[in-house]
């Protein structure tokens, strides 16, 4: 056994240790003995292998993967920009609080600053974007090596989870190695590669105490003794846990929650763009405090009403920063403040709230809601979907389709990348989140669970009992712009864990979002197109086939329900819209809303 043999076994044993139970690989030379380590521990059924042929696309999988599940997932690569091709997904990872685990193998340091081949400065590569950075050097045969190595990988994972206080993040792990980089003859090392008995992490870590279970407890109650406020919640971007905890206060108190599709919590009121882009509305129900759980990012209404200093703005965040982009927060709370007493909310202020949602929910069933377009489709979608089911939402018009037009379900996951909103790598995403959620049906290695449920070698998880689990639908909502920027997503190999996901492509052949933004109106028609519409012409049924990814074409929403009826694989539904007709639909419908808000303030 050669000494870049040792390391990586060791390194992959520990993170087992410590929870690791998915991993993802970008085939290289140099990070050849860490491939093979992570092969072995797949064969042996402690983790799932998913390997990659473009390190973009890979850094995503393993960020859907952490995202869906919580855990930490690392993603392997070889030297030079194999690494540099990490870093979209590390600052998204980053921003949004995902345990990233970045294992980037390097050349010793004899090589650096000699021209040797793909060699670079990696330490240091993600900058600021990394919650921690840790340095292996070339592996020695040295009797305090392996405890060495056990305790920095124990380190990394606390730091990517936040045990210890900070929200979770990437974490890079620079790893240099040394020739040989494959398997050698038995023998050969001097020192025990053994950890700790039973299986146990070389450092027990302690579980994050904010992911409590909010539902469990008791309703708080609205306190008798504060004075009833205005008060109006608004949910963004943040863990499940935390938007649950936000509708569990909203209700005991009787406050109205608006949500964005990624902190959609049982109660919760939708369109809240709709809403809080109506100016004679907001002036009957402007709120004296709002209190704003996660990240907000989705419509320029929202942020105005965060920005607004008549408005008393509470913040509640998960970690030691806090969203505050209007800089109007007057507090700011830990998760545990929504467990608490409150002053009541103001019946009549709730009333008014819940009957305006109506009336825009009103406006939307009818022939404006229906109107051909990424709207109507959000709105399809979402009362289609099964319960229970996965939805990975694109960056851009999708997610902002399903937050204005949909009606919010709470007994759905909805994930998107927030973090920085790009475009970049959700297919990839999608389908990471979809292996993760219990939609893979076709994983090649078992994976245990630490809280004693077996797990099917099929990728479906069992309960303590053994029978199989019904595996949770997945769906993903993109533009046609995000898909075809990760079309790479789609090259799985025939080894490879495959998800069961539905991808439903939203083609208007551009960029839609841009056409509601000032860039669309028409003073800029003549250079929209060439500058923001960008339209590029792709056969999305061919780009498929190339992929051998099964196709639709979906010519009529009201065929979408069927179209949705889980199947087994990774396939994709084309949904074809005209963009030209966006904006002066989008301002009908703002118009139709308007008016049936003033009806709701006057019979207030």
């Amino acid at each position: 056994m050669n000494p870049s043999q040792a390391l990586s076994i060791v390194l992959v044993d520990e993170l087992v240790r410590g929870g690791v139970r998915e991993a993802v690989l970008a085939p290289g030379s140099r990070s050849a003995p860490l491939a093979f380590a992570l092969l072995a521990a797949e064969r042996a059924g402690a983790l799932r292998l998913h390997v990659r042929v473009d390190e973009r696309s890979a850094a995503y999988l393993a960020l859907g993967l952490a995202k869906a599940s919580a855990r930490p997932v690392p993603v392997v690569c070889t030297s030079g920009t194999a690494a540099a091709n990490f870093h979209p997904a590390v600052l998204e990872a980053h921003h949004a609080g995902v345990p990233l685990l970045l294992l980037t193998a390097d050349r010793p340091v004899e090589l650096h600053g000699t021209g040797a081949n793909q060699t670079t400065h990696q330490v240091g590569l993600y900058g600021a974007a990394v919650r921690a950075g840790y340095l292996i050097g070339p592996p020695e045969d040295r009797p305090e090596a392996v405890a060495g190595w056990r305790s920095l990988v124990c380190r990394a994972l606390g730091a990517a989870l936040g045990t210890l206080g900070g929200p979770p993040g990437p974490v890079h792990l620079d790893i240099a190695l040394r020739e040989p980089l494959v398997p050698g003859e038995p023998g050969g090392w001097g020192q025990p590669l053994d950890g700790r008995p039973g299986g146990a992490p070389w450092t027990e870590l302690p579980a994050r105490a904010d992911a409590a279970p909010w539902t469990e407890l008791p309703a708080p109650g609205p306190d008798p003794l504060v004075e009833a406020t205005r008060t109006l919640m608004l949910v963004g971007d943040g863990p499940r846990w935390l938007a649950e905890a936000a509708g569990h206060a909203g209700r005991a108190h009787g406050w109205p929650v608006l949500a964005e599709p990624t902190g959609y919590a049982a109660g919760a009121l939708g369109h809240m763009p709709l809403l809080l882009a109506d100016p004679g509305f907001l002036a009957a129900a402007q709120p004296e405090r709002v209190v704003a759980v996660g990240r907000l990012t989705l419509s320029r209404p929202v942020q105005r009403l965060l920005s607004d200093p008549r408005v008393r703005v509470e913040v509640v965040s998960p970690g030691p920063g806090w969203a505050d982009p209007g800089r109007q927060a007057a507090a700011v709370h830990s998760p545990a403040w929504l467990a608490g007493r409150h002053g009541p909310g103001d019946p009549g202020f709730l009333a008014l709230w819940q009957a305006a949602a109506r009336a825009v929910r009103a406006v939307l069933d009818g022939p404006l809601g229906g109107a051909p377009g990424g709207p109507a489709l959000a709105r399809a979608l979402l009362a289609a979907l099964p319960s229970g089911a996965l939805l990975v939402l694109g960056s851009s018009s999708p997610v902002r389709d399903v937050d204005a037009a949909a009606t919010p379900r709470s007994d759905l996951t909805v994930l998107a990348n927030r973090g920085l909103a790009g475009i970049d790598g959700t297919v990839s995403t999608a389908i990471g989140a979809a292996l993760a959620h219990g939609a893979g049906g076709d994983s090649r290695a078992a994976r245990p669970d630490p809280e004693g449920a077996r797990p099917d070698p099929e990728g479906a998880p069992l309960d303590p009992e053994g029978a199989r689990a019904v595996p949770a639908p997945a769906f993903a909502l993109l533009g046609d712009l995000t898909f075809l920027h990760d079309s790479n997503g789609l090259l799985i190999g025939p080894d490879e864990p495959r998800p069961d996901l539905t991808i439903v492509v939203a083609n208007d052949d551009g960029g839609a979002i841009f056409t509601t933004l000032e860039q669309g109106a028409p003073a800029h028609r003549l250079d929209f197109e060439r500058l923001f519409g960008t339209p590029t012409g792709v056969d999305l049924a061919a780009l498929c086939a190339a992929t051998g990814t099964p196709h639709r074409l979906v010519a009529d929403l009201a065929a979408l329900p069927a179209e949705l009826v889980a199947r087994p694989g990774l396939r994709v539904l084309e949904v074809r819209l005209d963009r030209a007709r966006r904006r002066a639909q989008a301002q009908q419908l703002r118009e139709a809303v308007g008016v049936a808000l003033a009806e709701v303030v006057s019979g207030h």
